[in-house]
C-alpha cells in the first residue's frame, strides 16, 4: 500500500549523503525479516478483526422445535395423510446474549409457535431457554437462560450510522451444515439507514426506519447482531431481498434503539405498550402524491385524544414529527414504532399556508386500557368506544369487539381476534356486557347466529353452543 501510495504523486530524490547512510548500515537478515513479520502481523488485525472479537463470544445459535400441521398437496396425501396430522419441524436462528445473567435478543420470527427453545453459546454449551415475551408487530424476542457472567455484547447507536461506513453481520447461517458452534461473521457497508420496506401479505411485522446493509446476511442469520467497526452492537438482523433465499447483497436490520425499548416491555410486561395518538394520517393509496410533495394529510381525529388535546384537526398537514421528516405514512407508522405511552411528541404541521409547532402525550392503546369481559370459552371481549374505533380502523362506534380468542375457540366459532358482535341471533350487541349475556341466553337453545365487522366488511356465521 505504501509502494501504491508512494506512486500517486511525486515524491523527492533521496540525497547521495543519504543513500551513503543506508548503504554503510545494512540492516541484518535477522532483523529485516522480524520487521517484515511484526509489520504483517500488525496489518491483519483490522477494525473488522477487533470488532468481531469483541462481539462474537456473545452470539449464540437459537435453535426451535415447532408442530407444524401437515396439509394434503397432493390427490395420494388426501388418503394416506391423516385428518389434522403434526409434524415437530426443527428451526434454526441466531441471538445475543445482552445481560451477564442470560438475557437473549432473537428476532419473534425465529421462535414463533415453538414448543422447545435451545441456546447454543460459541463454546458450544446447550441452554434450555424460556420465553419472556414475542413482539410480531417489530420482529422482536426475549428469551431468558441460566447462566452467570456470561459475556455481553457491547451496545452502541444506529442513531450516527453513516452512508457506507463498515459494519460486520454475526450470525450462524446454514448453521445445521456446520460442525462447530463459532459464529459466522460477514463484513460490508451501510447502503441506507431509515429504510422503509412496503408490507406485504405474508408480513406480519412492520419493517420501518430499517438499517439497510450489503453485509451477506443468510438463513440462520436472522436475530444476530450487526455491529459497527468498533464493536459495538447497531441492530438485529431481520430480512433481506432475495430472489433464491440466499443473500444477493440487500439486508435490513432493526435499529438498536428500538430493539432493546422492546425487550425492556417484554421483560417487565410480557407484552409491549402501544403508543397511541388519536390520528389517522393519509396511507397507501396516497403514497406516490404525498411522496413526492411532502407531508402527510390527516383525515380523522379522535374525540379527547392526544392530537385532539394538542389542537390537531382534520385536514392538517405533518411535516416533522420529532426529528422525523414525514413524507409517506410508513414514516409516520416508524414514529409511532419508536415511542413509548408516556412520551410527549413534538410536531410541525401546516394549516392555512402556515407553520405551526404542537406537542402530543403519548398514551397506551385504548383497547389495551379497556376493560375486558369473558365470551364464550376463551373469548375476551372489549366495548367499542370513538376512541377504539379510531384506533382499529371501525365504521361502527359500538359492538364487542373479540380482543382475543383461542385457537380452538376460533376454529368452532368462524369467529376472529378484531371482529366487532354487532348482534347475536335478534339481540342488537351495543357493549362487551351485552355480548356475554347473549351468549349465555342463547346456549343449549340451538344454532347460534352471530353478526359481525370484519375489515370494514358485515358477515355473519352460526354454530351451536353447549
Amino acid at each position: 500500500m505504501g509502494l501504491l501510495l508512494g506512486g500517486c504523486g511525486e515524491s523527492p530524490q533521496p540525497s547521495r549523503v543519504a543513500l551513503a547512510s543506508a548503504v554503510s548500515q545494512p540492516l541484518s537478515p535477522q532483523t529485516s525479516a522480524g520487521a517484515v513479520q511484526a509489520g504483517l502481523a500488525a496489518s491483519r488485525q483490522t477494525a473488522i478483526v477487533q470488532a468481531a472479537a469483541r462481539v462474537a463470544p456473545a452470539v449464540v445459535s437459537v435453535n426451535v422445535l415447532r408442530r407444524e400441521r401437515q396439509l394434503p398437496r397432493t390427490p395420494w396425501d388426501f388418503f394416506f395423510v391423516p385428518r389434522g396430522y403434526e409434524r415437530l419441524v426443527q428451526g434454526l436462528g441466531s441471538g445475543f446474549i445482552v445481560s451477564s445473567d442470560g438475557l437473549v435478543i432473537t428476532n419473534q420470527h425465529v421462535v414463533q409457535g415453538a414448543e422447545q427453545i435451545v441456546v447454543t453459546t460459541r463454546d458450544g454449551v446447550d441452554y434450555e431457554a424460556a420465553l419472556l415475551g414475542e413482539d410480531p408487530l417489530t420482529d422482536i424476542a426475549v428469551l431468558k437462560i441460566e447462566g452467570r457472567d456470561l459475556p455481553t455484547v457491547p451496545i452502541g447507536s444506529s442513531r450516527d450510522l453513516m452512508i457506507g461506513e463498515w459494519v460486520i453481520a454475526i450470525g450462524n447461517p446454514y448453521g445445521y451444515l456446520l460442525g462447530n458452534t463459532e459464529p459466522s461473521v460477514t463484513a460490508g457497508v451501510v447502503s441506507a439507514v431509515g429504510r422503509n420496506l412496503l408490507p406485504t401479505g405474508d408480513q406480519p411485522g412492520v419493517y420501518v426506519g430499517m438499517i439497510q446493509t450489503d453485509a451477506a446476511i443468510n438463513p440462520g442469520n436472522s436475530g444476530g447482531p450487526l455491529a459497527n467497526a468498533q464493536g459495538q452492537v447497531v441492530g438485529v438482523n431481520s430480512s433481506i431481498f432475495s430472489n433464491t433465499g440466499g443473500s444477493i447483497g440487500i439486508g435490513f436490520a432493526i435499529p438498536i434503539e428500538r430493539a432493546l425499548r422492546v425487550a425492556e416491555e417484554l421483560r417487565r410486561y410480557g407484552e409491549v405498550r402501544r403508543a397511541w395518538l388519536g390520528i389517522d394520517v393519509a396511507g397507501a393509496e396516497e403514497l406516490r402524491g404525498w411522496k413526492r410533495s411532502g407531508g402527510l394529510r390527516v383525515t380523522r381525529v379522535a374525540e379527547s385524544g392526544p392530537a385532539a388535546r394538542a389542537g390537531i384537526q382534520p385536514g392538517d398537514i405533518l411535516l416533522r414529527a420529532g426529528e422525523k421528516s414525514l413524507r409517506t405514512f410508513l414514516d409516520w407508522e416508524a414514529v409511532k414504532l419508536d415511542i413509548s405511552p408516556g412520551d410527549t411528541l413534538p410536531v410541525v404541521l401546516m394549516r392555512g399556508g402556515r407553520e405551526r409547532a404542537v406537542r402530543m402525550v403519548v398514551e397506551e392503546l385504548p383497547t389495551s386500557r379497556a376493560p375486558r369481559v369473558a365470551g364464550l370459552g376463551d373469548m375476551e371481549l372489549i366495548t367499542v368506544t370513538p376512541a377504539i374505533q379510531q384506533e382499529r380502523g371501525l365504521s361502527r362506534a359500538r359492538g364487542a369487539l373479540i380482543y382475543r380468542i383461542g385457537e380452538e375457540t376460533q376454529f368452532a366459532t368462524g369467529l376472529q381476534a378484531g371482529d366487532v358482535i354487532l348482534q347475536i341471533n335478534r339481540t342488537p350487541i351495543e357493549t362487551a356486557e351485552d355480548a356475554r349475556r347473549a351468549f349465555r341466553a342463547a346456549a343449549g337453545r340451538g344454532a347460534i347466529r352471530v353478526w359481525f365487522e370484519r375489515q370494514g366488511q358485515l358477515g355473519y356465521t352460526d354454530f351451536y353452543v353447549r
